[in-house]
């Protein structure tokens, strides 16, 4: 089972905000996921995030891999592999 670190979106319409999840990379970007651990908004100037820092390091040493955008918030809070 290939587990990726990625975003599942919420809100509104137009009006985005994120759930940074642990899911199964087979499953679709709404859909069933393992953990939550963290939410981005993009809406918000400038933009804000909030990381659980050991669960998502307790992923990415279990192998986990973080998506594109997931990785540069990672980068930003000071999270490394």
């Amino acid at each position: 089972m290939a587990v990726k670190i990625r975003l599942r979106r919420m809100g509104q319409k137009k009006a985005p905000m994120y759930r940074i999840i642990v899911a199964d990379s087979r499953s679709p970007r709404d859909g069933r996921f393992i953990e939550e651990i963290g939410t981005y908004n993009p809406g918000t100037n400038p933009s804000t995030f909030k990381i659980d820092e050991e669960a998502a390091k307790k992923w990415l040493q279990t192998g986990a891999q973080p998506t594109e955008v997931v990785g540069k918030l990672f980068k930003i809070a000071g999270i490394e592999k």
